[in-house]
């Protein structure tokens, strides 16, 4: 009874919740950008290139086919994934910027030290 008391207890946890919505978001935000990636990108930029198919671009090697534009494909759903994270963490790191700390309140013997000299001025 205590393992499930213990399971419950890690499962329910904030860091445990957060690390598991933040896999489910991240294959569907994978997914979409893959769906973007396949589906628009590359065909327009086939087309651009002059009507390249990149999912059929491949080199035989003996009986061996080295499918070269769907690994283009993949490059190009990286680079695109690895631009959001960084522009969310660069998001995040400027929300969580913490103000500098105040300056440290001078012991008391340079506050003493300071109003004497405050006084031998002023005379």
């Amino acid at each position: 009874m205590s393992i499930l008391k213990e399971f419950r207890d890690f499962a329910v946890k904030g860091n445990a919740l957060d690390l598991a919505i933040g896999v489910i978001i991240g294959a569907a935000f994978g997914k979409i950008v893959s769906s973007l990636v396949n589906d628009v990108l590359m065909p327009l930029i086939g087309l651009l290139i002059g009507n390249i198919d990149f999912s059929t671009l491949a080199i035989g090697i003996g009986s061996a086919q080295v499918k070269y534009g769907l690994f283009l494909q993949s490059v190009v759903d990286f680079l695109i994934v690895a631009f959001m994270i960084f522009l969310v963490v660069k998001q995040m790191n400027r929300f969580n910027k913490k103000a500098p700390p105040a300056p440290a309140e001078p012991p008391a013997d340079v506050k003493l030290l300071t109003e004497i000299r405050d006084i031998m001025k002023a005379k």
